[in-house]
């Protein structure tokens, strides 16, 4: 799954770059620029990988593994 968010973090990277929308002066519901709702669109995409970052990608708690060699043998 790790390799997953790297692919959707690689992926809102080359779709932020929207150029295409720029000059297109259309509004959605009738008061937001189709340029500003795709910029939200992208933003609520990075919410959810970096959701899906901190769940499949995180690092592990390396604190707890310390102190549970450290029960057993004598500590420095």
């Amino acid at each position: 799954m790790k390799y997953v968010v790297w692919g959707l973090v690689l992926l809102l990277a080359i779709l932020h770059q929207d150029f295409w929308n720029w000059e297109n002066t259309n509004l959605l519901f009738g008061f937001m620029p189709v340029a500003l709702f795709y910029h939200a669109c992208i933003s609520l995409g990075a919410c959810a990988t970096w959701y899906l970052a901190t769940l499949y990608a995180w690092p592990l708690d390396d604190e707890a593994e310390i102190e549970t060699s450290h029960v057993g043998g004598a500590s420095k």
